[in-house]
């Protein structure tokens, strides 16, 4: 029999990780496969879910694909975004993951009227997350135009937009500082929706508001080309540089998807410590392109990962997909090790959302961990030394057994302990709540 690895847990944390054991102690619970520190998503929006088959036929650009969000985003009320939003996080569970970056922009209600609580939403999502037992930073995000107008204003929201937004950035602020969350799952950041959304006298308010809080600040950089032409043509430099300028980029900032960036981005991304998330699955089922992220990496930019728009949840396959997209960009093998990805799915995810203390299996770390089998028809028959490799390569979502948050199972063998048949409840929510 080989010798295992205790785990001892209190009060929702690490005491002791105890290596070489022969045979678990009376009272122990087994966790049989390779237990890792719980996968953090890093960038999610969770009502993209309802989209996934409906969005995969025929073909089309990332600007067609936006139309079919936003019918889904007309339809949604507090209620139905709670039962989504449930739903999809104990996806999520199921899939290993034990903490989840919300970056939520439907705020408000049909037309823009704001709700009797206006962050009816933002609730709905934190309540969400407490049942499905997942930890969530709340990454609220300002949304104010509907593109680069001039460099002083952008265009006015479009009708679909205006569930979107604030006005203006200080009226975003006020709400956002009203929102104060209850339970020890939550924690709350800061967004940019965008350059395009956010016009650029607006966005040091925004991260001001963040770098006052010590919180995470994300933004979707470079996605599309569009997005830098528009910026050259408005501001004359790219996204980057304008964000640079404004004082968004630094450490305790994300920056999402960088797909489309220059050298001298990478290398402004780099030098300002500014952390990257990739989101592979999605930019490929978008055709957005293979962002620089072995680039990235080099130039000193912390690479997390997230399953955005959830055509797939399964961090395994983001981080594969990592490697073997630079491979198939420059032809040649082994740019991270099998513990470099799982360490962007897992330490650096959830520094990106202001959880330094998770993912790491270390004592005095929060006590949040995933199972991978190692004995299914997908990982079966290499020897236990490989298993990060075997995870990481040819492993799952459908491999994860267990899934602990705070020392407590979420996921004991596959199934989720409070939301027990999580199809049935997927296909209720988008159902009922989102295609009626």
């Amino acid at each position: 029999m080989e010798a295992g690895t205790l785990l001892e847990t209190a009060g929702g944390r690490l005491t002791a990780v105890r290596t070489g054991v022969a045979a678990p102690p009376p009272g122990a619970e087994p966790l049989r496969g390779l237990t890792v520190p719980g996968l953090a998503d890093t960038h999610s929006h969770a009502f993209h879910r309802a989209l996934r088959g409906t969005v995969q036929r025929g073909s089309g650009t990332f600007w067609t694909w936006r139309e079919a969000m936003y019918s889904v985003a007309d339809r949604l009320t507090p209620d139905g975004y709670f039962e989504l939003a449930r739903a999809v996080y104990a996806e999520m569970a199921l899939a290993g993951v034990t903490c989840v970056g919300e970056f939520h922009y439907l705020h408000h209600g049909p037309g823009g009227t704001p709700y009797g609580d206006p962050n009816a939403m933002g609730h709905a999502l934190i309540a969400a997350a407490a049942d499905a037992g997942l930890r969530i930073t709340l990454l609220d995000t300002c949304y104010l135009a509907s593109g680069l107008l001039t460099a002083h204003r952008g265009a006015e929201p479009d009708r679909h937009q205006l569930r979107f937004t604030d006005g203006t950035a200080d009226a975003w602020a006020g709400r956002v500082c009203a929102l104060r969350p209850s339970g020890d799952h939550v924690r709350v950041g800061a967004a940019i929706h965008s350059v395009r959304a956010v016009p650029a006298a607006e966005l040091g308010t925004v991260s001001r508001w963040a770098r006052e809080r010590d919180a995470p600040l994300h933004v979707h950089l470079s996605e599309q080309p569009a997005e830098n032409d528009a910026c050259l043509a408005v501001h004359g430099r790219t996204p980057a540089r304008l964000l640079a300028d404004h004082g968004v980029l630094g450490p305790r900032t994300t920056a999402v998807h960088a797909t489309h960036l220059a050298d001298a981005d990478i290398a402004l991304l780099g030098g300002t410590g500014t952390g990257v998330c990739m989101c592979p699955t999605t930019e490929r089922d978008l055709a957005d392109g293979i962002g620089p992220a072995a680039d990235l990496m080099r130039a000193g930019s912390p690479l997390s990962l997230g399953s955005d728009s959830h055509a797939v949840i399964d961090l395994l396959e983001e981080a594969r997909a990592m490697e073997l997209d630079e491979r198939l960009r420059t032809r040649t093998r082994g740019h991270w090790t099998a513990a470099q990805l799982l360490h962007s799915a897992t330490a650096s995810g959830h520094a990106a959302l202001g959880w330094p203390e998770a993912g790491r299996l270390e004592p005095g770390r929060l006590a949040d961990f995933t199972t991978i089998a190692l004995d299914s028809v997908r990982t079966a028959g290499p020897p236990p030394r490989l298993a990060v490799e075997t995870a990481v390569f040819a492993a799952t979502a459908a491999d994860v057994r267990h899934t602990v948050v705070g020392g407590r199972h979420v996921v004991r063998d596959g199934v989720h302990r409070s939301v027990p048949d999580v199809p049935a409840a997927l296909a209720d929510a988008i159902g009922q709540g989102v295609r009626r």
